[in-house]
């Protein structure tokens, strides 16, 4: 299986601390994010990862030239942000041999892949999409998700001020490729998941739960929060 660390963001939410360096490079105990990323992928058994760069893509193109893995990571400069599924179908190509995993790389997570793979492969007839999910501890944050007895999404709440729940997106996915036609029939560039795929697809995503671990690594608080509670060594 190919995967997709989506790595481009500015992460202004991040500032100043990305001044100088890109959200998916901000360390975690002394390991950037990108690196927790790249050893839960491989260590899984993922064949090739592609990153995509806008904002200080020469930090990016230099930390994946240092790593063990660079021959098997594929590096794609965007001139202009083009949205999480925007990235996916500029990338169409690339992707369209089986199922793909898509990942925020500015997420700190530890999650089984192949219980994750496994999911994925037993989903219900008609779904196209797993999503990961995790309870959260900040709710208005999130895209929170109801789902029905077979853990299939039926409602969709995001970013709202009083979400009804704490089950939340963790912007994480299994996808197949038919998701390609919906993506091409937008007409458009630039596309967001979470606004304009996921709420589309409701019904056929189903969902894979991580009771491990899992952070947004999105402002200053959340990587202090990170910094105390992370341990690598959770199963």
């Amino acid at each position: 299986m190919k995967a997709v660390l989506l790595a481009a963001g500015l992460g202004t939410r991040l500032q100043p601390i990305t001044n100088k360096i890109p959200k998916c490079l901000v360390n975690i105990q002394g390991k950037p994010l990108l690196q927790y990323w790249l050893e839960l992928l491989f260590s899984g058994g993922i064949d090739e990862v592609l990153i995509n760069t806008y904002y200080l893509p020469d930090a990016v193109n230099e930390f994946v030239n240092r790593c063990q893995w660079r021959d098997k990571i594929h590096l794609v400069h965007e001139d202009e942000l083009l949205g999480t599924g925007g990235t996916l179908l500029n990338n169409r190509e690339w992707l369209s041999t089986g199922s793909f995993l898509v990942a925020h790389a500015d997420n700190l997570t530890i999650f089984n892949l192949a219980q994750f793979e496994e999911r994925h492969k037993n989903r219900p007839v008609d779904v196209d999409i797993t999503m990961m999910t995790f309870i959260t501890d900040s709710p208005e944050s999130c895209g929170i998700i109801k789902e029905d007895g077979d853990g299939v999404v039926r409602n969709f709440y995001e970013k709202l001020p009083d979400p009804p729940g704490n089950c939340a997106n963790a912007a994480v996915y299994i996808f197949e490729p038919v998701i390609f036609d919906f993506l091409a029939g937008l007409g458009k560039k630039e596309i967001d998941l979470s606004t304009e795929v996921i709420p589309h697809y409701l019904g056929r995503i189903v969902t894979f739960h991580n009771p491990h671990y899992h952070r947004d690594i999105g402002t200053p608080e959340s990587l202090v929060m990170a910094e105390a509670e992370f341990r690598a060594d959770t199963k």
